[in-house]
């Protein structure tokens, strides 16, 4: 038995010791600095992961402004120059923004691959969303979640909602719950037919369970999509597994063709995935899955620490309650618990200043995405001052915490400011200056270039109808208005809008 413990040893570190000596890259002329890490495959990984804003302040103050990392059996070059940003955006001839993100959904969704080139498919899906997530697609979106909102925030929540009585319940679970409810109901419609129905409340609640059904089966899965990113198969993962399943088979097309009132983004990939895919049936659904994770994953957190940090500073409730209330005076909507819902266009979301720079303030304190590029040949990286060779199938990548959170662009960069986003005049502010130099990139949670996210627009609505319906139908406090600020769950560090590692309570009671 010790022999044999003996041997095992020693072969384990004699591969250890063959891929210090053999595996390891090597530095070629003209490349980045490199930081191979000391560990097999995973490279600097772990210390990446355990806190990715410091270990590239670390590199970054030792290397300069581009550096490479070994990254979970990828080569990563860091960029964090925001002055060299477009050199980046300028080299679509030898740089794919699409593969990574292709390999990565279906990896973590379980469909067959999306790239045109595979065979699978020849749905160009970034057009798909831009088609049905902006322009005139944009307003039926907001009219539906609007609606879709008062319905989940009041009627559904009747029996919790006695007069004058509080309600006490976690921040994050009450944002979690009403905008996935809302939201799902915006994106993929209704089971029933309202009209004329005598059995309408019985099956109104029998779908609103089947929907938090859907948000717990979400909620387990979303749990190791960072695994599942980082290339771990989802067979290790039972529950998680079960309930990409569970959500699959909800979202069959036999099944959304029951429902009433889908999106045309739902629709529309319906019928492409039905005459320009080979996909079976699950890999459909599967597809639609991965509509639900983008279009839930970050804007739940997001309108969390957006409410949060509301709740935290109460002279910026009062101006974004202000505005609301202005906004909703010039629209002639009359608040009231008969039945009669609020109604806000796109227009006049657009025409609330204040509770743009909230938003954004509260997602540039949260947001930890990562912009991703694969390099499609050998090329040279021309930056603003420097070149640098580049090999095949390396990643370029940019992280936008690195520029959120830099003093000489934001003064104090941690301390949340809401009227940051606002020029004297109350408007929009978009002079953010590094080193006297204005930049042209300073703010950057949806990505940025052709990659930019594509439901960015209808994201940032949906919050400002939540935070305008809170405030027009509810009275909200925290339980402690002492309570420290949540720290940000770095495990989902590189993919998007960062999670709260504990819940906050407050309460909530309907205004008289």
């Amino acid at each position: 038995m010790f022999l044999a413990s003996w041997i095992w040893g020693a072969a384990v570190i004699l591969c250890c010791v063959s891929w210090f000596l053999l595996g390891r890259r090597r530095r070629r002329q003209g490349e980045p600095p490199l930081e191979n890490g000391f560990l097999p495959y995973l490279g600097c990984a772990l210390k990446f992961g355990a806190n990715p804003l410091e270990f590239l302040r670390e590199k970054q103050k030792k290397h300069g402004h581009i550096f490479t990392c070994h990254v979970a059996g990828k080569y990563i070059h860091f960029l964090t120059d925001p002055f060299s940003y477009h050199a980046l955006m300028r080299q679509g001839k030898h740089l794919d923004w699409k593969k990574f993100h292709f390999a990565t959904s279906a990896k973590a969704f379980g469909h067959g691959s999306i790239d045109p080139a595979e065979g699978n498919t020849t749905e160009n899906f970034h057009q798909t969303f831009i088609r049905t997530l902006q322009g005139n697609a944009l307003d039926a979106l907001i009219e539906a979640m609007m609606e879709n909102l008062q319905y989940v925030m009041l009627q559904s929540r009747a029996p919790k909602l006695q007069s004058n009585t509080w309600v006490t319940e976690g921040l994050y679970t009450f944002c979690c719950q009403v905008m996935f409810e809302s939201g799902f109901l915006t994106l993929f419609g209704k089971e029933l037919n309202s009209n004329n129905d005598k059995n309408l409340s019985s099956k109104q609640e029998t779908e609103r369970a089947h929907i938090l059904n859907a948000l717990e089966n979400f909620k387990e899965f979303d749990k190791i999509f960072p695994a599942l990113v980082a290339g771990l198969p989802i067979h290790l993962f039972k529950s998680a597994h079960s309930a990409r399943e569970r959500l699959g088979e909800a979202l069959l097309h036999k099944n959304l063709l029951k429902r009433d009132n889908l999106s045309e983004l739902v629709t529309l990939r319906m019928f492409l995935n039905d005459t320009l895919s080979t996909f079976d049936d699950m890999e459909k659904a599967k597809t639609h899955v991965a509509v639900l994770w983008a279009s839930q994953a970050n804007t739940i957190p997001a309108t969390f620490w957006t409410l949060f940090y509301l709740l935290k500073s109460p002279e910026a409730m009062r101006a974004a309650t202000k505005e609301v209330q202005s906004v909703l005076e010039n629209a002639e909507e009359n608040i009231s618990l008969d039945g009669k819902h609020i109604s806000l266009n796109r227009k006049q979301l657009d025409n609330m200043p204040i509770l743009d720079s909230i938003i954004k303030e509260a997602m540039r304190l949260s947001s930890a995405s990562m912009t991703f590029r694969v390099a499609k040949e050998d090329f040279t990286l021309h930056l603003e001052n420097d070149f640098y060779n580049i090999r095949k199938d390396d990643v370029v990548a940019l992280y936008p915490q690195l520029l959120h959170f830099d003093p000489e662009i934001y003064a104090d960069p941690l301390t949340f400011k809401y009227d940051r986003f606002l020029n004297e005049k109350g408007e929009e502010k978009t002079d953010f200056y590094r080193n006297g130099r204005k930049l042209k990139y300073y703010y950057m949670p949806f990505g940025t270039g052709i990659a930019k996210c594509p439901g960015r627009l209808f994201a940032v609505h949906e919050i400002k109808q939540f935070l305008a319906l809170i405030f027009s139908y509810f009275e909200i406090e925290l339980v402690d208005s002492n309570v420290k600020c949540p720290s940000l769950d770095q495990s989902r560090a590189g993919l998007g809008i960062l999670q709260p590692s504990n819940d906050i309570d407050f309460r909530y009671r309907l205004k008289c």
